[in-house]
């Protein structure tokens, strides 16, 4: 009875260890994280996102930019190869054409993984990774000054994507298109660092 309940226990545990060899890589498709600090006197702010190749084919970072007013302010879809990297430009990039034409200073950046070019209809398809720069500033003084800021950088939150957001997403940067007629500036991959 004793060999009985190590065997099993035994069992139980390969079976958890196996369990994880066939476990798959990351599947997220929805990415989010802020932005601040998105002024003239401040560094600029970089997102950077990688093709990991898993799908062999190009994927599209279909990128949402809002304002703290839970306002979107510009969309765009930019193309990345496989093993590529894309870098984008807060400043210059990502809030250079707003529909208000009043720049956000701060806001929250969306961003699905897509094997469509058409942020207005985003077809989600795991593969990509995401990493933000975040500009923060210093509430300490200097005898010179204020302090200068500083930057941190994480990778963008894996987020829950729902039907209703990604339909809601891909309307309202319908009529973003439709009402300005400017989506945010892609560069091409190599040509941005």
């Amino acid at each position: 009875m004793k060999k009985l309940g190590i065997s099993l226990l035994l069992l139980a545990f390969a079976l958890m260890l196996g369990g994880n060899a066939f476990a798959q890589g990351d599947k997220s498709v929805y990415f989010t994280t802020y932005y601040a600090n998105n002024v003239a006197a401040a560094p600029d702010a970089t997102v950077r996102f990688i093709n990991d190749g898993d799908t062999g084919g190009n994927l599209w970072a279909a990128f949402y930019v809002f304002d703290d007013s839970q306002e979107l302010t510009q969309c765009c879809a930019c193309v990345i190869t496989p093993d590529g990297v894309l870098s984008e430009s807060v400043k210059t990039e990502l809030t250079i054409n707003p529909i208000t034409g009043k720049v956000p200073t701060r806001g929250v950046i969306k961003v699905i993984s897509s094997s469509s070019w058409d942020p207005t209809a985003p077809v989600p398809a795991a593969g990509l990774r995401g990493f933000a720069t975040h500009i923060q500033s210093a509430a300490n003084k200097t005898p010179y000054g204020p302090a200068p800021y500083s930057q941190t950088e994480t990778a963008f939150a894996d987020s829950n994507l729902s039907a209703g957001e990604q339909a809601l997403l891909g309307n309202l940067c319908y009529y973003d298109s439709l009402l300005s007629g400017l989506p945010c500036a892609c560069t091409l991959e190599d040509h941005d660092f």
